[in-house]
C-alpha cells in the first residue's frame, strides 16, 4: 500500500509518500510545496495544484493529513484551516480515503512522546525510513504523518484478523 502524508501549511505544505508492506516501510518521495504572496486564493491554487501533481505522479492508495491546532492568532488559525481544506480536498478529489491525526498522536506514534520537538521527529523519521534525505521539517512532518497512518492501518488490520 502507498500512503501520502500531508502537513498542511499556507506557506509550506509538506508531503511524503511511503510504501507499506506489512511492518516494512519504504520512502518513495517527499518534498514541500511553497506558496507566497498576498493573494490568498492564488496561494491556495498553488497548494491544490501541487498536491494534485504529487498524487498524479506517485499514485498513493490512501492519504493522511495532520489536524489543525488552534494557536493564539485567530486569523492565522483560519488561514491554516483553509490550507488544511486544500490538503483534504486534493486527495479526496482523487478518490483516496483520508485519515486525520492530531499532532500529538503523530508525535506519540513516531517518537514515543506526544510533545516531541521537530529535530526528534526528523531523527525518528530517518530511523523508520533509512537513507531518506529530508527536504526540511515540513517534509519530515509529512512523512511522520504517513508513518502514523501506516501504523494505525496495521493496528486496524490486526484487530480485524483477531476478530475473524
Amino acid at each position: 500500500m502507498r500512503v501520502l502524508g500531508i502537513d498542511p501549511g499556507l506557506r509550506n505544505t509538506g508531503w511524503g509518500i511511503i510504501d507499506v508492506d506489512g511492518p516494512r516501510l519504504r520512502h518513495v518521495a517527499s518534498g514541500v510545496i511553497r506558496s507566497a504572496g498576498d493573494d490568498l486564493a492564488a496561494r491556495l491554487v498553488v497548494l491544490f495544484d501541487g498536491l494534485c501533481d504529487v498524487i498524479a505522479a506517485h499514485r498513493p492508495d490512501q492519504a493522511a493529513v495532520e489536524q489543525t491546532f488552534v494557536n493564539k492568532d485567530a486569523s492565522g488559525t483560519l488561514k491554516l484551516g483553509q490550507a488544511r481544506g486544500i490538503a483534504l480536498l486534493a486527495p479526496a478529489r482523487a478518490g483516496l480515503s483520508v485519515g486525520e491525526y492530531a499532532p500529538n498522536a503523530v508525535k506519540k506514534t513516531v517518537v514515543g512522546v506526544g510533545h516531541a520537538a521537530k529535530d526528534q521527529i526528523a531523527h525518528m523519521v530517518r530511523f523508520h525510513l533509512p537513507g531518506v534525505v529530508l527536504a526540511g521539517p515540513d517534509a519530515a512532518d509529512a512523512l511522520a504523518i504517513a508513518i502514523c497512518h501506516a501504523h494505525h492501518l496495521q493496528g486496524r488490520s490486526l484487530r480485524i484478523k483477531v476478530a475473524s
